[in-house]
Formats: C-alpha cells, structure tokens, sequence
C-alpha cells in the first residue's frame, strides 16, 4: 500500500497543485510580454578620441570633430541625413566640406581673415559629456532615466592666432545634444574683452538628399532675401515652397518661422500600384532660435566644378539650410553673453 501510494503520487494532481501550475505559468508569460513591451533603455554613451567625440543615442549616432566643432554625421535608424562631401578633407587644417560647420566671427569673404571666419577652422576642446535629461513633450511622469540623451559641450578661447586676425578675447561654447530624431546645437559667446565687439555667425547645414530637384523648403515666403548669385540684389521671396532649378545663394533676412525641407536623406518617388507601408518621403524641420536669418544655397552645376573639394556631380546630392545671425551684425559689450540654438528633427512619411 505504500508503495502504491508513491508510484500514484506523481500521477494524481490535486485540483489546488494544477491551479499553482497555471496561475505560475500565468506569470511567466506575463513576465515575457511586460519585457517585451518595455524593453529596458539602450544605453547612450560618449565615445571621445584624438580628433572626434560620437554620441550614442536610443536611435543612432552623431560624429563631432575637434577641428571646427564640426558636425560630419548624424544618423537616425543607420540613415544618414547629413552630406559630406566624398572630396572632404580631414586634415585639421582646411575647413570641412559638409555636415554642420560653425561659422564665427565673420559669415562671408572677411578682410581680417579666412571666408566666414576662423572657428571652422581652429581647434575645440571638449569641457562637458555625459547623459542630460531631456523634455518628454506630453509625458510628465517619465522617469530622468527615460529621457537621458547623450551631450557634449566644446569650446573655443581666443589665442595668439585668433586675436592675430580679430583683436578681441572671446570664449564660444558650443553643445550638441543628440535625441530621439531630433538634433539639438546650442552656441554661446561671451565677450571676456574690456571693449565691446560685432559678429556674424551661423550653422552651414548640409542637408544630404537624393535629388535636388525634389526639393522643396517652407518658410521663405514673404521675405526680403539677397541674392549673392545676382550680385547682391534685393528681392521678396513670393514661393510658399522655394525649389531648385539653378544655383541659388540667398540670404533671408527675418526668417522666424520653422523650414520644412522636403525628400531629403533615403526618400524615393512611390511607384504607381506600390501599396507599401514602408515611408517613401522623409523630411526634416529646422526650428532655430535667437538666428533670425536663413541662408539657402546650391551650387548647381557650373559652380560646383570651381569648388575643389566638391565631386562635379555632388551638386545633386545637397541643400544647405543655415540658420544665421548675418543679415546685421550682433554687438556684445563687455562681459556680456548672446546665445543661440537650432533644433533639427527629422520625419518620415507615407
């Protein structure tokens, strides 16, 4: 009878054993879907070297190099959206063309120094990295770890060489913040002088698209603009959406609203009968503050083949959208700071 007992004991499951069982394997699943579900954070990071700092964010990457404080990539989901061009020279020396070069104390030709200026092209320092938490819009209750971005923050003194050119002491920083699509740049100067100086200074975006044909950007309307191809003349822009046909280098004085810019970085035309969900057009917003102007520019076709570090070809391959303060000079007295910020975001479509 008792070994009768044992052999029967695995066999016969009480009512009580076999709800444990369920409501375990319950728990189980639940715990498999809660993880699924809320996947626990990527982790970002700041990766520095000899002559660049990668930001690493929840989904992609920015490359920052010391020479310049320029900005040579930003991806978002591995699709690049910045241009560089395939002749530009990393040297530490010339300035680089493509991505987001910084252009300070002069935007232009400059009779005290190199074409719009000297900051593109002088070495930065590194004086803050880390993880910054960043403004869920709509989401109050999220945690700090939630919405930590990957930062860092450059700097750029006056020096021998720059006082050379610009008889002034000055201390720009300069911070890019990565997140969720979006690409933060903060720029600060500060006058450290005891007299007061004029600058111009704006962020030479070069936004990588497929075909310059395509292209459109929103916010220009209405705007007195001039017009560096004609010479310097005077004109209103009257496009909702200014396309590109020519080489066109135009400076947007007063341009306060966003600039939707349109088929930019992987977008392609729908294919008549393709009833994908897969986004065929990508666009890109630039929301600027404290830089009330625009400059839009392409080189088309013969101004490209003057450019040595341009392909002749690669004319089709960009648009730069540059938020600037230069239509007039801005003016900083004796320790006095000025600020300003861009904000570039980008979306895909249906």
């Amino acid at each position: 009878h008792k070994h009768k007992q044992t052999t029967l004991a695995p066999q016969c499951a009480t009512p009580t054993s076999r709800a444990a069982r369920f409501a375990a394997a319950c728990l189980a699943v639940c715990a498999v879907l809660l993880v699924l579900h809320n996947p626990s954070p990527p982790k970002m990071s700041v990766l520095i070297d000899a002559d660049k700092v990668v930001l690493k964010g929840d989904d992609g990457d920015v490359e920052v190099r010391l020479h310049g404080a320029t900005i040579t990539s930003w991806r978002v989901k591995g699709i690049e959206i910045l241009f560089l061009s395939e002749k530009a020279i990393l040297d530490n020396v010339k300035a680089i063309r493509g991505g987001i070069p910084v252009v300070f104390p002069q935007f232009g030709p400059w009779a005290l120094g190199p074409n719009h200026g000297f900051a593109r092209i002088s070495r930065w320092t590194v004086v803050s990295h880390g993880n910054a938490v960043a403004p869920l819009a709509g989401d109050e209750t999220a945690s700090k770890a939630d919405s930590a971005v990957p930062f860092v923050t450059l700097q750029l003194e006056d020096s021998d060489a720059t006082r050379a050119m610009w008889p002034f002491k000055f201390r720009l920083q300069y911070t890019v913040t990565l997140m969720h699509a979006r690409l933060q740049t903060h720029l600060v100067v500060d006058n450290m002088d005891s007299k007061p100086f004029d600058f111009t200074a704006l962020l030479h975006t070069y936004i990588r698209v497929p075909a310059i044909k395509d292209v459109t950007v929103s916010g220009l309307r209405g705007l007195t603009y001039t017009d560096k191809v004609l010479g310097g003349a005077q004109g209103v822009e009257s496009r909702e959406l200014v396309n590109f046909d020519q080489e066109v280098d135009r400076v947007y004085a007063g341009a306060l609203h966003d600039h939707v810019v349109t088929n930019i970085a992987n977008s392609r035309p729908r294919v008549l009968g393709d009833h994908s969900t897969t986004p065929t057009h990508a666009t890109l917003t630039v929301q600027k503050a404290g830089l009330p102007d625009t400059v839009v520019w392409n080189p088309w076709v013969e101004r490209t083949k003057t450019i040595s570090d341009l392909k002749p070809e690669e004319y089709n391959s960009f648009v730069c959208v540059e938020a600037g303060h230069v239509a007039a000079p801005q003016s900083l007295s004796p320790g006095q700071r000025w600020q300003a910020s861009q904000d570039l975001v980008v979306a895909w479509h249906t």
